[in-house]
């Protein structure tokens, strides 16, 4: 077992914090690190991720859980698989899909890893049918504060608090998780073009139920009559008779394609309002007004960034915010003034996706609920940009939305406990579990989790 004393920082590469990282080999120097973590206690991390504070401990121990990575057991017929909750979903995918079965949920991102995906209870284009990553998880086994390792059943208030609970219930060490059957490794793929926002919901709202994924990227710097105009993409595994005789050879062939990372210092101002503008431009009119059923690899369409290493380098020293809301339906308005209210802000966002939600996930501290989520990444020296955001959390809080944990790294405490109405609970079962704060992060402590 290795131990360095870094600097660790998020995705979005902003408050970088020292803390002893320590990588165990078994589960056995796991539950050393936990007991000799030190007044400061101890945080898991996986593949670094979550975009803000989520998997940062300052002036404590970050367990670098990615040693953990054993595939235990595959059931071929049933679907289900037993790994370590180091194992990447990058990993999951090389070794399943060649068995035809597919992650039941993934990202925007394949590099991340199967505990992460517990913890923060990831999300993808498929939520509105196949809800969150931790409803396909059958069970888990959990190394708690006492030293402890427990196996831990669904529809259980353990299970529970920690399907979104960033780690601070324990730390993951295994999973049994259900999988997607599928024939092909290929996605049949629908595009079209919305002029505005409202024309994009009316699509979403009147559509959506006949795809299984489904995504819309907007382009936040239109206004006016063009304002939230987008580029919808939707669609589902290709079935084995709609590929062409020379894909019906490897039907299940998985090699995704790779540029040159990014440089490790690009030039401040790279993005500005003129370059983003263009960029955003030349996307939506590129985009065909409408186009079905085209064949693509499943890492164009759910991954397409993946391509590029340390592709959050683009936005410079400064790093990035990723702003994500979720309100409910029947919030459009709040929708609406929020799109409008980014658009005349000027920010230059070149990903900014908005997706539907489907019912909300049994996790307490899960993110998603029905209704209507935008995710926006956002330069974070933009001037103002703290004060902006801000304002926005207080509209998102109005209209009882909430913003995604994983992913924040600056909402202010005050209005979490709205946010999320299960918060009580979280807290009063961790203090109950972990007596002693030996789980604690960045997070948990700005937000007093």
């Amino acid at each position: 077992m290795s131990a360095d004393t870094v600097s660790v920082t998020g995705w979005g590469r902003t408050a970088p914090t020292a803390a002893r990282l320590i990588r165990p080999r078994t589960y056995e120097e796991a539950a050393a690190a936990v007991r000799d973590c030190g007044a400061r206690g101890s945080i898991p991390r996986g593949l670094g991720r979550a975009y803000g504070d989520a998997a940062q401990n300052a002036g404590g121990t970050v367990l670098d859980m990615t040693g953990l990575n054993r595939i235990h057991a595959i059931d071929a017929d049933g679907g289900t698989v037993l790994c370590d909750a180091g194992v990447s979903l990058h990993r999951l995918m090389e070794v399943l899909l060649p068995l035809g079965w597919f992650v039941p949920v993934t990202p925007g991102t394949r590099q991340v890893t199967v505990g992460g995906a517990i913890g923060a209870d990831i999300h993808g284009k498929n939520h509105h049918v196949s809800g969150s990553f931790t409803r396909h998880v059958l069970s888990l086994e959990l190394l708690t504060a006492d030293g402890e390792i427990r196996t831990v059943g669904r529809d259980t208030p353990l299970f529970d608090a920690t399907a979104g609970g960033m780690g601070l219930t324990g730390v993951i060490l295994t999973a049994t998780v259900q999988l997607q059957p599928v024939q092909t490794s290929l996605m049949s793929v629908d595009t079209e073009r919305a002029t505005d926002l409202d024309d994009l919901m009316a699509r979403l709202t009147a559509t959506d139920h006949l795809y299984r994924y489904s995504v819309a990227w907007i382009d936040l710097l239109a206004r006016g009559a063009a304002t939230g105009r987008a580029v919808l993409t939707r669609g589902d595994h290709a079935p084995l008779d709609t590929l062409p005789a020379r894909a019906r050879r490897a039907p299940l062939s998985f090699r995704p394609a790779q540029l040159p990372p990014a440089p490790a210092f690009l030039p401040e101002g790279l993005l500005t309002r003129t370059t983003v503008g263009l960029f955003n431009e030349l996307w939506y009119r590129k985009a065909p007004r409408a186009r079905a059923g085209q064949l693509q690899k499943l890492s164009t369409f759910f991954h397409p960034l993946d391509g590029v290493p340390h592709w959050n380098r683009v936005y410079g020293r400064g790093g990035f915010v990723q702003y994500q809301f979720v309100v409910g339906y029947g919030q459009e308005d709040a929708l609406r003034r929020i799109v409008r209210r980014i658009s005349e802000h000027r920010c230059p966002s070149f990903l900014a996706v908005l997706k539907r939600f489907g019912d909300a996930d049994p996790g307490w501290l899960s993110f998603p609920v029905p209704g209507w989520t935008l995710a926006v990444d956002i330069p974070a020296g933009l001037p103002g940009l703290g004060a902006f955001l801000d304002e926005l959390d207080e509209e998102v809080a109005a209209a009882g939305g909430r913003v995604y944990l994983a992913k924040d790294s600056r909402l202010r405490p005050e209005l979490l406990t709205s946010m999320y109405p299960r918060l009580d609970e979280f807290r009063a079962l961790r203090a109950q579990l972990d007596p002693r704060g030996v789980f604690v992060s960045d997070l948990s402590r700005r937000l007093t989790l």
